[in-house]
């Protein structure tokens, strides 16, 4: 691996991996539903200058719903869930919590595209959830957190459905350009709760407005752009390796960035989940690989 790749999985991780930390710190000057619009806002804002400088082409017309449905699952809700979820889940937590999305990814392909699922995908899913359980408990229990952890794994659930079924699309258009795509679209989705951006913005502190503007612009535009450097130099299964790294690093920055510091069993519940997801990356689908490289915030 020479110098430059190197870097791009470094970029790659700790970008996705403070993502969460970011999400944390914004909420604190932020509702969730305006943190999202923010981001997106200034995620779609440098995508265009990017679409301006490299004479990025439109999309077809007849594709313009598909892409709207992507951009609503895979940023607008995703972002969204998360968002609301980390009002009562630490960091870390949720960063472990997002990574179930390969167990998810594998049961949609089952449900839609008729793909096998053997006893590597069951035994690693079966492992999650039990991951899943004990990282619920360590965050401490009761109804309010239940709620936190269904909203995260919804949000899991949202972009599972995005990288499912976006496959075609990616070979048609390539990815940065499709991305770019559906990030406008969720921007214009999440234009609905642009009343009150500007009094919030005002009222904000300054940490939590540089946090939206930094997840606008590093884990949403970025870390793309390093992604697609590594899947175009070593495709997809090696830009996928590094990133079950991702939420070590979220727990690192966490604890840095915000002092959280996890309990034993949300760590223990941690390697439980992610001994499960391996499991069922095992499987050595193509298609499970490139979806892999979702572990984000």
């Amino acid at each position: 691996m020479d110098i430059r790749m190197a870097a791009a999985h470094l970029l790659v991780i700790l970008l996705w991996g403070s993502a969460f930390a970011g999400i944390r710190h914004g909420l604190e000057g932020y509702s969730p539903e305006h943190l999202s619009f923010l981001r997106l806002l200034v995620g779609s804002s440098a995508l265009l200058c990017y679409a301006v400088i490299s004479k990025m082409k439109l999309p077809e017309i007849k594709d313009w719903p598909v892409i709207f449905l992507f951009g609503f699952l895979g940023f607008a809700v995703y972002q969204t869930a998360l968002n609301f979820g980390e009002q009562t889940v630490s960091a870390g937590a949720a960063s472990l919590l997002v990574s179930t999305s390969p167990v998810f990814i594998g049961l949609l392909g089952k449900m839609f595209n008729q793909e096998r699922t053997g006893k590597w995908y069951w035994s690693g899913a079966l492992i999650s959830m039990a991951g899943i359980v004990l990282i619920s408990f360590g965050a401490g229990g009761g109804f309010e957190l239940g709620i936190g952890v269904l909203l995260i794994l919804i949000a899991s659930l949202s972009e599972s459905l995005y990288f499912v079924f976006q496959k075609n699309y990616l070979e048609k258009y390539g990815a940065l350009p499709f991305t770019a795509y559906t990030i406008w679209a969720a921007t214009i989705f999440m234009g609905f709760f642009a009343p009150g951006i500007g009094s919030q913005i005002a009222e904000a502190p300054l940490g939590a407005t540089i946090s939206a503007i930094y997840l606008g612009l590093f884990p949403t535009v970025v870390a793309y752009f390093a992604i697609a450097f590594i899947t175009a130099q070593s495709g997809a299964s090696e830009a996928a390796s590094s990133l079950y790294l991702t939420p070590a690093a979220s727990f690192i920055i966490a604890w840095i960035w915000l002092g959280e510091v996890p309990a034993i069993i949300t760590l223990a519940g941690g390697v439980i989940t992610l001994i499960g997801v391996s499991l069922t990356y095992l499987k050595g689908r193509s298609e499970m690989a490139g979806s892999s490289l979702e572990i984000k915030g």
